[in-house]
């Protein structure tokens, strides 16, 4: 079955080593526990609950460069969900929010790989949630320079290579999509940290793309075994036996 339309979910995928002073760890955000969690179930209830909390703290402190980029990544898994019930209007809405979310975040500290990554994943699906001809032009070198940025501020990141792949995978040849760059991508983020369930799919998104069946389900199951509840893995499992 052919590739569905992006769905560069993975913006919770973002556990990270150092990156240096003044850096922005996913790990070391004030509520990483609980988007952690949100990732992970994807449960509109929650991720509301979470979303107003963050807000809050954003009117709290309007400098807070981590809770700008948690609420981006809340915004991204609330656009999975509207995607998982085929519901595009909010979906839509939902990542240009989470684009203007990872902005902020980045205006108040440059400095975070996992913010050029998440801001690059956003653009890439804003491609797809488009018409790509119009799109593609214009946001697929943004792609390509917040990743290089991301990948230059910290090239042992999981998450960077995670979305690097993504860029790959998606990408039209003619603008640099390589298949074989894509799984090495992949591979390279899961050699850095192997607990990643959602970087499985997209590797085994990968591999259907090269017709490679049975390393696409090998893959697969080794999301399901790390987040066996998980309904955006289900929904990508799913996917791949149609």
């Amino acid at each position: 079955m052919p590739l569905r339309r992006s769905s560069l979910a993975l913006f919770g995928l973002l556990t990270t080593v150092c990156i240096g002073p003044g850096s922005l760890r996913a790990e070391d955000t004030p509520l990483h526990s609980e988007v952690e969690a949100a990732r992970k179930t994807r449960e509109e209830k929650q991720l509301q609950s979470l979303k107003a909390k963050l807000e809050q703290k954003i009117v709290q402190d309007p400098t807070d460069a981590a809770s700008y980029l948690d609420l981006a990544r809340v915004n991204a898994y609330l656009a999975d969900v509207c995607e998982m019930r085929k519901d595009k209007k909010p979906e839509v809405a939902a990542v240009d929010r989470a684009i203007e979310l990872a902005q902020q975040s980045m205006q108040l500290n440059d400095k975070s790989a996992d913010a050029h990554s998440l801001l690059a994943d956003l653009y890439g699906r804003k491609i797809g949630l488009g018409t790509a001809m119009f799109l593609g032009p214009k946001l697929g070198p943004k792609v390509k320079e917040e990743n290089a940025k991301a990948m230059a501020i910290d090239s042992k990141n999981p998450a960077v290579w995670a979305s690097l792949g993504r860029q790959y995978l998606m990408a039209p040849r003619m603008f640099g999509g390589d298949t074989a760059k894509a799984v090495e991508s992949f591979q390279k983020s899961l050699d850095l940290e192997s607990s990643q369930d959602e970087t499985w799919v997209w590797l085994a998104k990968a591999f259907q793309k090269k017709s490679d069946k049975a390393k696409a389900r090998n893959a697969m199951k080794h999301a399901l075994s790390l987040n066996p509840d998980s309904p955006w893995v289900k929904f990508w499992a799913s996917s791949l036996e149609k």
